[in-house]
């Protein structure tokens, strides 16, 4: 596609605009090696000068990288596309077992990922108690605040180590975090990493009025195992999980949220 390509498509609006152009500029490098400003100028149609300015801005985003005169792709690009394939892969693994979860349980069931500071809630499983939990699928809280982010900290990669929370050995110790009213007041929550320590991927946790949700080996044991499950499911390859949640002895002393 072209600069004039672009401009018969009849977009009026600046940030559109903007959006074709660097989706010319990305699409130049679908390809092997690297371009020069140049060639993106006769890939594109673009203006050299523009081509330069969002070539430059893009390399400054991490999108592209610059070696002397050659832009190629960046890592940010890299990591996007990594991620976006590896959430897709565990969002399938998990599923199966996190409908299991908040069948056993009857509380609110999350799955989360760390992204810098913050816990990202993939999914949120609950039923009528799910709307008193006041979170929501795509939403962002600070990771030290929660029990999922509490258990990718502990778990996760060195880069995620680095914060200082004194229980954090523990947390590797027990394999569960638990929360109790900071995060989300009137609400406990406890939560099992998805991987082994450094190597944690995610974590799902259980969430319910503290009244109703003990935090113990009890409560923590069907999380574990449900973590555990999904770790296999994407650690093996295979996108087809069946829910082992079915051992009712780890289960018996399991309360249940009323009405949920």
């Amino acid at each position: 596609m072209t600069l004039q390509a672009v401009d018969a498509l009849g977009g009026d609006s600046a940030p559109t605009a903007i959006l074709d152009r660097v989706s010319l500029v990305l699409d130049a490098f679908d390809g092997p090696g690297r371009l020069t400003l140049a060639q993106v100028v006769r890939s594109t149609g673009l203006p050299r000068s523009s081509a330069h300015r969002m070539l430059e801005r893009l390399v400054s985003m991490r999108w592209l990288r610059r070696d002397g005169r050659d832009y190629e792709l960046g890592m940010r690009l890299v990591e996007l596309g990594s991620l976006a394939v590896h959430q897709d892969r565990l969002h399938a693994a998990a599923m199966p077992l996190l409908h299991e979860l908040y069948r056993v349980t009857g509380f609110v069931v999350h799955l989360g990922i760390l992204d810098g500071p913050d816990v990202v809630y993939m999914e949120k499983i609950g039923g009528r108690l799910a709307a008193a939990v006041p979170t929501r699928v795509g939403g962002r809280r600070r990771a030290e605040t929660t029990a999922i982010g509490q258990a990718l900290l502990a778990f996760g990669s060195p880069k995620s180590s680095g914060y200082a929370l004194p229980h954090l050995a523990r947390i590797r110790e027990s394999g569960v975090a638990f929360e109790s009213g900071n995060g989300l007041p009137g609400f406990s929550c406890l939560a099992a990493p998805i991987g082994p320590i450094g190597r944690a991927v995610a974590a799902v946790s259980i969430c319910a009025p503290s009244k109703a949700l003990r935090l113990d080996h009890v409560s923590a044991a069907p999380v574990r195992m449900a973590a555990a499950a999904i770790w296999r499911g994407i650690d093996g390859g295979s996108l087809s999980v069946t829910p082992t949640l079915q051992r009712r002895h780890l289960l018996r002393n399991m309360p249940t949220a009323a009405g949920a």
